[in-house]
């Protein structure tokens, strides 16, 4: 738990000075969906291209 503490540190040691709660807590989420995105590919968890096609046809169909 350490590591991510240290993380989140890091990430917000490089935002700058005036930065908002916001924009921490943005930064913050954008990093762990990152990771998880990538855990998730690791693990065979994907869509293909033309499976994601199909399902975005739904939404753009109307």
């Amino acid at each position: 738990m350490v590591a991510v503490k240290q993380e989140a540190q890091k990430i917000i040691q490089n935002l700058p000075d005036n930065c908002t709660y916001e924009d921490i807590q943005y930064h913050l989420y954008v990093v762990e969906k990152i990771k998880n995105g990538i855990k998730r590919a690791e693990n065979g968890e994907v869509s293909s291209h033309q499976n994601a096609k199909a399902r975005m046809a739904k939404w753009l169909t109307d």
